[in-house]
């Protein structure tokens, strides 16, 4: 930990009852026994359940996929990393020497756990209603940047596909399974593969594009589930 948590806390209008849980939420498991992982489980519950309830109260159109491809957006790996870093989380962080040496302080799966272990140790210290008040603070630009639409002026494909560059995967791998009916009337049935799970979607269409897209469309939402 290069800085006084208390310092943290105070930058992020924090104020606990309990100092100690603090401190715990900030420690990674490779500096002790007595580390963040617990409330990060439940920091992990809480910030879900908030998320939903705001995406479902601004967007009382949208249906269930758009609303959990809303959702994974705000809540994965790579957002909560760039919320930590923009509070500067890895200057507070007690790791352990082989985690200090790589680089640990900034990479993305710790410091995101670290944040939601902070979400669970506000609950923990001051109740539900606390917690989901400082989850709104912090997502507050993030909750208004959301497009408009609910689903984004971009199509599935291209969603799809950014996702995985932002993760550092391979790009989602297509496959025509069969092509059938009339010159006129064709219908094409198309696989949507990606690094990210096992499981594969198929989409139909009277174009390869739209079967394509169905395809990916799908697969944004089995990920969404996933997340």
């Amino acid at each position: 930990m290069i800085r006084n948590p208390g310092v943290l806390s105070e930058k992020l209008g924090l104020s606990f009852n309990d100092p100690e849980l603090f401190k715990i939420a900030l420690t990674h498991r490779s500096a002790g026994v007595n580390n963040n992982e617990r409330l990060e489980f439940l920091g992990d519950s809480i910030l879900g359940y908030v998320i939903a309830q705001q995406l479902y109260g601004r967007f009382p159109a949208a249906s269930e996929g758009s609303l959990s491809r809303l959702r994974a957006s705000l809540v994965n790996e790579t957002s909560l990393a760039g919320l930590a870093r923009k509070h500067k989380l890895g200057d507070y962080l007690l790791l352990g020497q082989g985690e200090m040496k790589s680089g640990g302080y900034d990479r993305d799966s710790i410091l995101s756990d670290a944040l939601e272990a902070i979400m669970g140790a506000i609950f923990k210290d001051q109740g539900i209603a606390a917690c989901q008040h400082w989850i709104e603070w912090l997502f507050e630009d993030k909750l208004h940047d959301l497009p408009l639409d609910s689903d984004g002026q971009k199509d599935p494909k291209t969603r799809l596909q950014e996702l995985m560059q932002a993760k550092r995967l391979d790009l989602p791998e297509y496959i025509l399974l069969s092509m059938g009916g009339s010159a006129h009337e064709q219908t094409f049935t198309v696989q949507c593969a990606v690094q990210l799970i096992a499981d594969t979607t198929t989409g139909v269409g009277i174009s390869r594009k739209k079967a394509e897209q169905q395809a990916a469309e799908q697969m944004l939402e089995l990920l969404a589930q996933a997340a």
